[in-house]
C-alpha cells in the first residue's frame, strides 16, 4: 500500500513532518522504532547515533534490528530521542508501548510519534475498509488528543501536535496533483482534519524529595501528645550561661 499513491503521499507528508522536528532535537543516542519506507526519518537528525528497529515484519531495507515495540532491547534512560511512525495503530497494546518509550528516554528526552487521524477523510475511508484486514485500513486510529493525554500521564510535557497530509486516501496523480491547494488550504481552513498527525513530547524531569517531608512528620508526632524537644539550657547553679 505504500507504493500506491495515497501511500507514497502519506510517506512524503511524513517525511516532512519528522524532517521538521528532528534537527531542534539534540543528544547521543536516537532510534526510530518501527520502519516507514526504504528510507530512514532519521536522515534529518544531527545525533550521529542512530538505531533502526523493524517491529512488525515489514523488512525495511534501513532497519538492521527486529524486536518487538512493546519489550525494546535498550537499557533504561540511554535514548535521547525516540520516533514512531505509525506505531501504536498495530500493536495489540499502545499503551506498553509508550511505557518503554518512557523507561528507555533520558530526563528531557524527546519522543515523535507519526499516527493516523480518525477525524478525517482518511479515518472515513477506514471504517469502509477496515473489514478487508489490509493495511493500513485494520489498524486502530487514535486521535491526537488521545494520545496526548496518554503521554501526559506518563509525564511528558507536550511541545507541539498538528495534523499532516489533507488530501483525500483516493486518485491517481493526476487527480492527487490537482488537489495540491488543499494541503495548504486545509492547514488554515480545518487544521485538525488532516489524515495524519506529529506530535512532539519532551519527557519531564521529576524533581528531587523535598526534606520537608520529615519536618511534617516531626509536627504530627507533637501534636500527637509527644514533647517536643529543646535546645535550650536550663539556668541554675550548675549551669550558668558565661
Amino acid at each position: 500500500w505504500l507504493d500506491s499513491v495515497p501511500g507514497r503521499l502519506l510517506r512524503e507528508t511524513g517525511h516532512a513532518a519528522v524532517a521538521g522536528c528532528l534537527p531542534n532535537l539534540f543528544g547521543y543516542h536516537i532510534v526510530q522504532i518501527g520502519g516507514y519506507d526504504d528510507r530512514s526519518l532519521l536522515a534529518a537528525s544531527r545525533i550521529g547515533h542512530r538505531i533502526e528497529f523493524d517491529v512488525d515484519g515489514s523488512g525495511a531495507a534501513a532497519a538492521a534490528l527486529r524486536c518487538a515495540a512493546s519489550a525494546l532491547p535498550i537499557a533504561p534512560d540511554s535514548v535521547d530521542v525516540a520516533v514512531l511512525p505509525h506505531v501504536l495503530e498495530f500493536e495489540a497494546d499502545p499503551h506498553q508501548v509508550l511505557r518503554e518509550v518512557e523507561r528507555i528516554l533520558i530526563p528531557e528526552g524527546h519522543v515523535v510519534i507519526l499516527g493516523f487521524n480518525p477525524w478525517s477523510l482518511w479515518g472515513l475511508w477506514r471504517l469502509a475498509h477496515a473489514w478487508r484486514a489490509e493495511p493500513p485500513w485494520a489498524g486502530r486510529f487514535y486521535s491526537l488528543a488521545r494520545v496526548k493525554d496518554w503521554l501526559r500521564v506518563l509525564g511528558f510535557d507536550i511541545e507541539s501536535g498538528y495534523s499532516v497530509c489533507f488530501r483525500p486516501p483516493f486518485g491517481g496523480e493526476r487527480l492527487q496533483r490537482r488537489l495540491a491547494f488543499m494541503e495548504r488550504l486545509g492547514a488554515y481552513c480545518w487544521p485538525g482534519l488532516g489524515a495524519a498527525w506529529c506530535v512532539v513530547g519532551r519527557k519531564r524531569l521529576m524533581p528531587m524529595t523535598p526534606t520537608r517531608a520529615r519536618w511534617k512528620m516531626r509536627r504530627s508526632l507533637i501534636a500527637a501528645g509527644l514533647a517536643e524537644p529543646s535546645t535550650r539550657v536550663a539556668s541554675g547553679p550548675g549551669n550558668r550561661c558565661p
